[in-house]
């Protein structure tokens, strides 16, 4: 149970909830621990006169002298902060601002990227060499922005209407980059970007209700859709497709126990981008079925492959997929460890047990949504994921998840960074 406190009479180690949104204060979060006596400080510098805080979630200093140096130490720091909230009300509107700035940025390349792979798509049949010649382009722009010195991060996009383009580009982008962490070399990346880009490009050849599995299908039909296959190595062939994006198309249905198609090869046999192509495949079409009822959250799709692929799928690859993407993936639907809802948009690929997270916040408008990197906050974790059904219709609507899950990449970059990209 909560009460109200004099702000003067706060101590470290109290937890409490401030009023108002997150821009009319300096703090991360409206409900937190005190941890020092700045915090208490700032506080003071905010005009307040009471405070909630909750006993039961406090954990208060013992020592009194402790206790007393340190609200003497914020006594004599606290006159300088009159125009504490002005100032972190600002800051807080640049930042906002420079993220929705990089959020925009990462956007139109992802669209970018879509209407380029569509152009090389449409040009296989008639000009196939130039086809080629457009898919390398494409491969080689996404990996110059890839090979950069910053950590490179998964950022949840708005999906463009194609979805061929946007499975397509969630392919080769989670590939390339799984790649880049496994030290391929240049050539390999482009094959291997090459054949993720062009992995379906055989189902142009197969009539449309047999481009997408379906479990209902009879063995002649399931035959139909498995040629898509050989097709897409003739395409290939025609195009000029070097030998290692070719075996990326012919095997990419392939699976390490030889349960997979056209030639149910052993893992041995399989190629490295093969593997990766195969995992990546199977998470995406888990997240973005043909039937959308049928749709998984990240989160529970990657759950999926590692409760019962281990055996489908190599282990390595398997591991670096889940190092990569984290175990909540952008696009997870989530409760933090302090009972609020949020929806992971961003996924920094060395160090992925922190994402960044929007936060739901009934006080804030959605456009000003609070948008929290769980790097810097080290006393905020998440607790668990959600399916869309167990989240309050208020934070859903709120968070307003999309119904197609699309990926792409960003350079991450420091608050200061942003704040410059902003001015």
């Amino acid at each position: 149970m909560s009460s109200t406190i004099a702000v003067d009479d706060l101590r470290i180690g109290m937890y409490i909830h401030l009023e108002g949104g997150w821009l009319s204060h300096p703090f991360p979060l409206s409900s937190f621990k005190l941890s020092s006596a700045d915090q208490i400080a700032t506080l003071r510098g905010l005009g307040l006169v009471r405070v909630r805080w909750v006993p039961e979630k406090s954990d208060l200093e013992p020592s009194p002298a402790e206790v007393a140096a340190r609200a003497a130490q914020a006594d004599a720091t606290a006159g300088g902060l009159t125009d504490t909230r002005e100032a972190t009300a600002e800051r807080r509107r640049q930042l906002l601002s420079a993220q929705r700035e990089a959020v925009q940025l990462c956007e139109r390349q992802q669209a970018e990227a879509a209407r380029a792979w569509r152009e090389a798509s449409d040009a296989v049949a008639a000009q196939p060499a130039a086809a080629c010649r457009a898919t390398e382009a494409l491969t080689r722009a996404m990996l110059s922005k890839m090979l950069v010195q910053q950590d490179i991060g998964i950022r949840l996009v708005t999906g463009a209407g194609d979805r061929a383009a946007a499975h397509a580009l969630n392919v080769s982008v989670v590939a390339l980059l799984i790649g880049r962490s496994l030290g391929l070399a240049e050539n390999e990346l482009v094959e291997l970007g090459m054949g993720a880009l062009l992995h379906d490009i055989g189902k142009q050849e197969v009539v449309d209700r047999f481009r997408h599995a379906d479990e209902h299908f009879s063995t002649a039909e399931t035959n139909a859709y498995r040629e898509h296959v050989s097709k897409g190595v003739g395409m290939g062939m025609r195009m000029g497709l070097t030998a290692g994006a070719l075996t990326v198309l012919a095997q990419h249905h392939e699976q390490a126990d030889g349960g997979g198609f056209p030639l149910r090869l052993p893992l041995e046999r399989m190629s490295l981008g093969a593997r990766l192509v195969s995992l990546i495949d199977r998470y995406d079409n888990l997240c973005n079925p043909q039937a959308r009822g049928l749709a998984l959250t990240p989160h529970e799709a990657v759950s999926v492959l590692f409760a019962q692929g281990r055996k489908r799928f190599d282990a390595h690859v398997l591991n670096a997929f889940i190092r990569m993407m984290g175990v909540y993936p952008a696009g997870s639907l989530v409760q933090l460890t302090n009972e609020r809802f949020a929806l992971v948009i961003g996924v920094n690929s060395s160090r992925t047990l922190k994402p960044r997270v929007l936060v739901y916040d009934p006080h804030v408008p959605r456009s000003e949504a609070l948008v929290l990197d769980l790097e810097r906050e080290p006393e905020i974790g998440i607790r668990r994921s959600l399916p869309a059904s167990k989240v309050p219709a208020a934070a859903l609507d709120y968070l307003d998840p999309r119904p197609r899950v699309t990926y792409y990449f960003e350079p991450l970059h420091s608050e200061e960074a942003l704040q410059a990209l902003a001015a």
